[in-house]
């Protein structure tokens, strides 16, 4: 037997009706023996009211899928893509946003150069190789990096290799903390700049964005219920991603946070405008749809040509959640206050990524130790 022709097994699902009780899923797949002749064993995975649809079923299946392959002879090698088609069934984050950008980076970079490899031949210095020609920023290359481990991770998890240290932890990725652009942060004079240049809904979406420092999503998950009018406070629950809602990105980030009065007048000012504003209602939706925008297309036919207008130079919504951040440290807001009104899981996030010290902070700083060096003139 040729052990380099062997190949991971995924089977075939069949629906087999009963006489007594509801259709089963049927995992069945070939098995050679010993003499080198080849059958085909099945196995049931559940009924067809314990899993609707084959794409369930198919979910269901992988762990014994695993089981399957295990009992294969010992140097038989399971090629990498056999691991990411278990990762995606098993592995990959419930989150719309997450899931979406794990499957677009082993769809585009990693599937193609390492699927048909067997896992064992899979080494770090190829892998650094790979990552130093791919024409992407460091930041991406140091993820693409994160997901390989979390695969090598898995197939460990699944004994396609011994227990050891992940090879990818090995690998070295120059200068992945380093942005190749800096995060735009906007004063307050320039976001009213800003705003003379975009129409409504987009305006109170900016307005609302900039005063709580919400992420975009979050944004666009409000919900006008999740308003409190008379306690003067807004509920964050839920999101809304790639088209439909979610949860929020972590659990410090649902959280009741604060509604200033004026703020409050601006959202009843738009609440008068829509069409629609009952309790499940989304706060800023497209007319056209009853759903909420899509904040690429509002970006880009909005607040791009409104920041290149202003003189802003390009931004984005997250601008406006790092502005936030920037105007409470130049406010002298504790900071522990800074990352409760943030929601951040940890302060090093607060004061490392998203406060950016203003011009005009730091020259108010330097002229204070200017004026202690060299002593007022005497007239």
């Amino acid at each position: 037997m040729d052990l380099k022709r062997q190949r991971f097994q995924f089977g075939w699902l069949d629906l087999k009706q009963r006489k007594n009780g509801p259709a089963v899923w049927v995992l069945r797949y070939r098995e050679r023996l010993p003499d080198g002749s080849k059958r085909e064993p099945s196995r049931i995975i559940g009924t067809i009211k314990d899993y609707p649809t084959e794409s369930d079923a198919r979910t269901a299946s992988m762990s014994l899928l695993v089981s399957i392959n295990r009992e294969k002879p010992q140097g038989v090698p399971i090629v990498f893509g056999a691991v990411i088609k278990l990762f995606l069934a098993e592995e990959v984050p419930e989150r719309a946003s997450t899931r979406s950008r794990y499957e677009s980076w082993i769809e585009n970079h990693i599937k193609p150069r390492w699927a048909e490899f067997p896992i064992n031949q899979i080494k770090p210095v190829a892998v650094e190789d790979w990552l130093k020609k791919l024409k992407l920023a460091p930041k991406s290359k140091s993820h693409l990096k994160g997901l390989m481990r979390l695969l090598f991770n898995a197939a460990m998890r699944w004994e396609f290799l011994p227990y050891q240290l992940n090879p990818m932890s090995l690998v070295r990725v120059r200068d992945s903390s380093k942005r190749i652009r800096e995060p735009r942060a906007l004063s307050a004079v320039e976001f009213r700049r800003l705003l003379e240049y975009i129409p409504e809904p987009f305006h109170t979406m900016c307005i609302v964005a900039m005063c709580l420092g919400l992420r975009v999503s979050e944004l666009l998950g409000l919900k006008w219920g999740a308003i409190d009018w008379e306690g003067s406070r807004i509920a964050i629950r839920q999101s809304w991603v790639y088209g439909r809602p979610g949860d929020v990105k972590t659990r410090s980030s649902q959280r009741w946070m604060p509604l200033d009065s004026s703020l409050a007048d601006v959202l009843r000012q738009h609440r008068l405008q829509a069409l629609s504003a009952g309790a499940e209602d989304w706060v800023f939706s497209n007319p056209e749809t009853g759903k909420p925008f899509w904040p690429g297309r509002v970006q880009e036919h909005w607040l791009v040509p409104a920041a290149e207008k202003a003189g802003l130079g390009r931004i984005g919504w997250h601008t406006f959640r790092h502005s936030h951040s920037s105007l409470l440290h130049a406010l002298g807001v504790d900071l522990k206050v800074q990352q409760e009104l943030l929601r951040h899981a940890d302060i090093r996030t607060t004061m490392n990524i998203y406060t950016h010290v203003v011009p005009t902070a730091l020259r108010e700083a330097n002229s204070k130790v200017v004026r202690l060096v060299i002593p007022a003139r005497v007239a």
